[in-house]
C-alpha cells in the first residue's frame, strides 16, 4: 500500500527542476571533451543519409540483444567522452540515472549507459531542442519505475558552442532523490 501511494503522485518537477538545476547541467555538459566529441562527430557525419542513419539505428538495435562483438557501442561507450559521463553520473550519488548526448542528427555521441537505440532524432528529445535553438530546453513527463520504486524525469538541452546549436543532451533524473535532497536542503 505505501509502494502505491509513493507511486500516486510524482515529486513537482516544476519546483525541482529550476532553471538553476538547469544551468547547473549545462555547466557540466558544456565542457571541451563533449563539445569536441560531438563536433567531431558532426563532421565525420555530415553528409549522412536519413537511410544510413536507420542502418546504424538497427545495427545499434541488433547488438544490444547480442552477447558477442558490439562494434557500435564499442565506439560509443568506449570513448573518452562517454567515460566522463559515466563519471559525472557516479559521482552524482544517484541523482542522474542516465547521460547521453546526441550530434546534431540525433545520433548517440558519448552516454553514461548503453541506450535501447542509437539514433533519437525522431524522439521528443531531440526534436524539441536542437531545432529550438540554443538555449532550448525540454522537460519530459516523469514516470514512475516500478522497478526500483522511484520517480524519474528526463532533461533534455540544447548544446552550443558560441552560441550555435551542435548537439543535445539528455540526463535522466532521479526526481525522488531530487526531491529528498532538496528537502533536506542539500542541493
Amino acid at each position: 500500500m505505501a509502494a502505491q501511494s509513493a507511486a500516486a503522485q510524482s515529486p513537482p518537477v516544476a519546483d525541482l527542476v529550476t532553471d538553476e538545476f538547469v544551468t547547473e547541467l549545462r555547466t557540466f555538459l558544456e565542457v571541451p571533451i563533449i563539445i569536441e566529441a560531438i563536433e567531431m562527430q558532426n563532421d565525420m557525419r555530415a553528409s549522412i543519409t536519413q537511410e544510413d542513419i536507420l542502418k546504424l539505428d538497427d545495427t545499434w538495435r541488433a547488438e544490444v540483444g547480442h552477447e558477442g562483438d558490439q562494434p557500435l557501442i564499442t565506439l560509443a561507450i568506449g570513448g573518452p567522452a562517454s567515460t566522463y559521463l559515466l563519471r559525472q553520473q557516479a559521482s552524482s550519488k544517484g541523482l542522474f540515472s542516465e547521460i547521453f548526448v546526441m550530434d546534431k542528427n540525433g545520433l548517440n555521441v558519448a552516454q553514461s549507459s548503453i541506450t535501447s537505440d542509437y539514433w533519437q532524432g525522431d524522439e521528443a528529445k531531440f526534436q524539441k531542442t536542437f531545432p529550438v535553438g540554443p538555449s532550448a530546453v525540454f522537460i519530459d513527463e516523469p514516470e514512475f519505475n516500478d522497478e526500483y520504486g522511484i520517480w524519474v524525469v528526463q532533461v533534455n538541452l540544447t548544446l552550443s558552442r558560441e552560441g550555435r546549436p551542435i548537439g543535445t543532451s539528455t540526463v535522466e533524473i532521479n526526481l525522488t532523490e531530487l526531491d529528498r535532497r532538496s528537502q533536506r536542503g542539500l542541493f
